[in-house]
């Protein structure tokens, strides 16, 4: 091979789109966004339409949108129109964690991405913001079955800024907020004194910290590199407007009536979660998926403005050696 032809990128590597790898070489603002929400989190044909729109909120504040999958083998960061058709089309998407990525990538199969491996191939890409719905974390009854979201440690090594409406309501929010702070992950609260409940405005636990502009957040962002250290995600908790929440009652009391019948069920593992999902959705005829779609446009929407922030105060990447410094 000459010297001066072009190295072909690794098949293992990220494919990032033209719009995305362009924005990147310019120090441009990028989002990046989860697919999981389009294959398996809403129903067919509104998952392509909402997977459309919440890419155009990004364009609209002045952000290039990156939505991730791996197709084929392939993980892209960023997809164009016809990626994007076969994600919310195709009905043998898998759902891939961070763990599944290399099995995935060897064996040529194609999936929407969790959380985890969004952030890992978002941040493996050069991107340092992310919007998202709500995150894993601790499962009630923990001390039974040890069941923690693979998306805590991910990001607890992961240097990339998550905005989201906090952890699924399922889950155990206490527990959960207890280990984000024992892997040294940094939580604020977006105009909040209270860490959001996911499909309510507030679990009723407080936060630590309050910010109010996208621009202290991306000052948060620039203060942690300039103190160098070991890796680690912020997650940016913005609440569900409380106009478009679920209503606390009928909340508790769907989730009573599913937490039961889980138990009578014998139901669990990761088969938990979308039970219970499932069985909220059905209960509440359909207004706890209104207020997760409304909550990951509000996500989103944070989310590009707080990279429009971030690019207008950085110049460029930060080096960090292994001992934190810069």
């Amino acid at each position: 091979m000459s010297p001066n032809t072009p190295q072909r990128p690794h098949p293992y590597e990220p494919t990032l789109s033209t719009e995305v790898r362009k924005a990147l070489a310019a120090h441009r603002p990028v989002v990046a966004l989860e697919s999981t929400i389009i294959a398996h989190g809403l129903p067919r044909p509104r998952n392509l339409r909402v997977a459309e729109e919440l890419e155009e909120l990004v364009r609209s504040a002045g952000a290039v949108p990156a939505t991730i999958a791996v197709l084929d083998g392939r993980a892209h960061v960023g997809l164009d129109a016809s990626e994007l058709e076969r994600v919310a089309g195709d009905p043998t998407m898998r759902k891939l964690g961070h763990r599944d990525l290399a099995p995935a990538l060897a064996t040529g199969a194609s999936g929407a991405t969790t959380v985890s491996a969004t952030a890992f191939l978002a941040a493996r890409a050069g991107l340092r913001v992310f919007a998202t719905g709500g995150l894993g974390g601790v499962h009630r009854g923990w001390a039974e079955t040890q069941d923690e979201s693979a998306d805590l440690r991910l990001l607890a090594r992961t240097d990339i800024t998550v905005v989201c409406a906090g952890v699924k309501s399922i889950l155990d929010v206490p527990a959960t907020l207890q280990r984000l702070e024992t892997l040294g992950v940094g939580v604020l609260g977006y105009r909040t004194e209270h860490f959001p409940g996911f499909y309510l405005s507030s679990s009723g636990e407080p936060v630590d910290w309050t910010v109010r502009t996208p621009e202290e957040v991306a000052e948060v962002m620039r203060a942690g590199d300039t103190l160098g250290g070991p890796p680690a995600a912020l997650i940016v908790a913005n609440p569900v407007p409380q106009k478009d929440q679920l209503d606390p009652a009928l909340h508790d009391r769907v989730l009573a009536e599913a937490l039961d019948a889980c138990r009578e069920h014998g139901i669990v593992g990761q088969a938990v979660t979308p039970f219970l999902l499932g069985h909220l959705m059905r209960q509440t005829e359909g207004a706890s998926l209104e207020a997760n779609v409304a909550a990951v446009r509000g996500n989103v929407s944070l989310a590009a403005r707080i990279a429009v922030a971030w690019a207008t105060i950085h110049e460029g990447p930060l080096e960090r050696d292994p001992a934190g410094s810069q």
